[in-house]
């Protein structure tokens, strides 16, 4: 169970140590009702930009509560940042990609129009899957007991997401690569990584031309070959290990 409630305007609140900070609307019906938390327990409130208050329980209403804060803490977003370009799926693998990914640190994702998605966003499909994807990383995280909450960037087609490689160090997943990722040279400068992963067909051969063009570079895992679902994480996991925060 969480202990972690998210309210957005926290910072603007009085929220030093002695205050306290209320948590109304969804966010403490949720924790009354369903958690059922009672005065006396001890929980955080965050407002998804580093900044984090802890304290016990000192009001519970129906709809609301309140905590004296005993601890207030404010972290720096990491860097360099670590993005998930992830190629929309059927199913709900690329759901499931997303909330590990925010488990696991992300610093924001990327839903990707891939060639070969057969899963298609289009219309009204386009905000409905972005608002689906923002309410996973927001849970995703309040469950990791995360002071961020990462972004949800915009449905990109692979020729915008191959831009990206102007300014960021763009590593496409692709298990034909050469260079494995735990391997391969990183920036010592660079302030944003940007993981891609294709879909169930995996990334088309001009595609993968086109991110290279670019400047991206290709690179694999290992020898197996990782589900769309599965492939985001582990490479996650890896660079956790190279940049030290495991």
């Amino acid at each position: 169970m969480s202990s972690l409630f998210l309210r957005s305007d926290l910072a603007a609140v009085p929220h030093a140590v002695g205050d306290g900070v209320a948590l109304a609307g969804p966010e403490a019906r949720h924790a009354v009702t369903v958690n059922r938390l009672r005065v006396g327990e001890v929980i955080s409130i965050g407002d998804g930009a580093g900044l984090v208050v802890r304290g016990p329980i000192t009001v519970v209403e129906a709809a609301a509560l309140e905590i004296r804060v005993e601890s207030s803490t404010l972290d720096e977003a990491p860097v360099p940042e670590v993005w998930l370009a992830q190629a929309l799926a059927k199913g709900d693998r690329d759901e499931l990609a997303v909330q590990a990914a925010t488990e696991l640190g992300v610093s924001g994702v990327i839903p990707w129009a891939a060639e070969r998605s057969i899963s298609k966003w289009s219309g009204a499909k386009i905000a409905k899957g972005m608002e689906r994807w923002g309410a996973i990383v927001r849970e995703a995280a309040k469950q990791s007991i995360r002071s961020w909450v990462p972004a949800v960037e915009q449905h990109m087609t692979t020729k915008q997401l191959a831009r990206l490689a102007d300014d960021a160090t763009v590593l496409v997943l692709d298990p034909t690569a050469e260079a494995r990722l735990s391997d391969v040279v990183l920036p010592p400068d660079a302030r944003i990584l940007v993981l891609v992963v294709g879909p169930e067909g995996g990334i088309a051969p001009h595609e993968l031309d086109l991110f290279e063009r670019q400047g991206a570079v290709r690179v694999r895992l290992g020898d197996e070959i990782l589900r769309t679902s599965t492939a985001g994480p582990s490479a996650l996991a890896v660079l956790n290990v190279r940049l030290k925060r495991w």
